[in-house]
């Protein structure tokens, strides 16, 4: 029997062509870097699940969330017996433009990354999507 995915969202933060990454420090996805994201808890939204983690994650407080994605992503057999099933919500948000970003408990790191250097990052293939597509929409 397959059970329902957990929900979670992440929020995607731009500034002047550079994207705010967290490195995870705990699984699924440990040393991979990624927008600052989570599990949803009982009874909150998407949104609300991508500001409330982007805030726990990066010491900023964002607003306006827009759904920008979803994804599907079943377990991978790298992950363990443990694997979970997930859906996640991929979201833009703003924040105030001299707020500065400081990793939060579960992120191993934290920064700013072009285009260019997160494909040269270890990323999920969200993200890379994710960056992907937003590239895309700068260049029109």
């Amino acid at each position: 029997m397959t059970s329902s995915p957990q929900l979670a969202s992440s929020a995607i933060l731009e500034r002047e062509g550079r994207y705010l990454l967290v490195r995870r420090a705990n699984p699924p996805s440990a040393d991979m870097y990624a927008f600052p994201g989570g599990r949803a808890e009982a009874g909150e939204t998407p949104a609300e699940t991508a500001l409330r983690e982007f805030h726990e994650e990066t010491g900023i407080a964002a607003r306006n969330p827009v759904l920008f994605e979803t994804y599907d992503l079943p377990p991978r057999e790298s992950d363990g017996a443990g694997a979970r099933h997930f859906f996640l919500s991929v979201f833009t948000v703003e924040a105030d433009p001299d707020r500065v970003a400081i990793a939060g408990d579960d992120a191993a790191g934290i920064g700013w990354y072009t285009a260019a250097e997160i494909f040269d990052l270890p990323i999920p293939e969200s993200v890379r999507e994710c960056v992907e597509k937003l590239e895309a929409l700068a260049r029109r």
